[in-house]
C-alpha cells in the first residue's frame, strides 16, 4: 500500500535572486515527521535573472519534483493549485524626499477634495442657517459649529481607516485594507492566468 502525502500550495512567497526554491517554500506537507522533513528539502526551481519579478509555480511542478525522488508515494493536492513567487532583486532604502513629496501631494489632494465636497453641498450655508435657527442671530462664521465639525471630521477619518500610524483600534480591517486586499487578489488572479503558461514552461524545461 502506498503512503499518502497531502500537499497544499502556499498563496504567495518572496524570494531573492538565485534562490533555490524547495518544496517547503511553496507548499505545506502532511506526512510522517521523517517523511515530511525529507520531502520539504526537495528542490523545485532555481530563480534566475531571466525570471524577472514574478514566477508562478504550479502544483504539478511540485508533484513532478517529488516524483523524481519518491516514486512510491501517493500525492494528494488540496487547496490552491499555484504559488506566486515574487522575486526581490534589491531592497531600496526609502527616500525621505520622495516620501515628503508623496505626503504633500496626498495632503493637498485630500484637502481640495474635502473643500470641493463642502462647496458642492453648501456646508457653510447649512451651518449658518442652523446657527440662525438655534440662536436667532445671523452669523457669517458660526465657529461654534465649524470648529467642532473640523475636529470631528479628522477624528472620523482616523476611526474610518482604523489607524493612527502603526496603532490599530481593533482587529477589523479598514475599508481601505479591504479594497487593497481585493485589488491584490485581482492582480494575483491576473498573474496566474497570464504568467502560468510561461512559468510552467521554464520550470519543466
Amino acid at each position: 500500500m502506498k503512503n499518502i502525502v497531502y500537499i497544499r500550495m502556499r498563496h504567495r512567497i518572496q524570494v531573492k535572486e538565485n534562490h533555490r526554491i524547495r518544496v517547503k517554500d511553496v507548499a505545506r506537507i502532511i506526512a510522517s515527521k521523517e517523511q515530511t522533513h525529507r520531502l520539504e528539502e526537495i528542490p523545485v526551481y532555481t530563480v534566475t535573472k531571466q525570471d524577472q519579478n514574478t514566477i508562478v509555480i504550479d502544483c504539478m511542478a511540485v508533484i513532478s519534483a517529488i516524483r523524481k525522488y519518491e516514486k512510491d508515494l501517493e500525492i494528494q493536492p488540496i487547496g490552491p493549485a499555484q504559488t506566486i513567487v515574487e522575486v526581490i532583486y534589491r531592497i531600496r532604502k526609502p527616500s525621505m524626499i520622495l516620501f515628503f513629496l508623496a505626503w504633500l501631494v496626498l495632503f493637498i489632494g485630500s484637502a481640495i477634495t474635502i473643500m470641493n465636497f463642502h462647496e458642492d453641498v453648501s456646508m457653510q450655508k447649512v451651518q449658518q442657517k442652523l446657527y440662525f435657527l438655534l440662536t436667532g442671530i445671523k452669523e457669517d462664521k458660526p465657529l461654534i459649529f465649524q470648529i467642532p465639525y473640523s475636529f470631528g471630521l479628522g477624528l472620523g477619518m482616523v476611526l474610518f481607516f482604523n489607524h493612527v500610524f502603526k496603532k490599530r483600534f481593533n482587529e477589523e480591517p479598514s475599508p481601505l485594507e479591504v479594497e487593497m486586499n481585493n485589488y491584490q487578489q485581482a492582480v494575483d488572479q491576473y498573474i496566474i492566468m497570464h504568467e502560468n503558461k510561461e512559468s510552467v514552461k521554464k520550470i519543466y524545461d
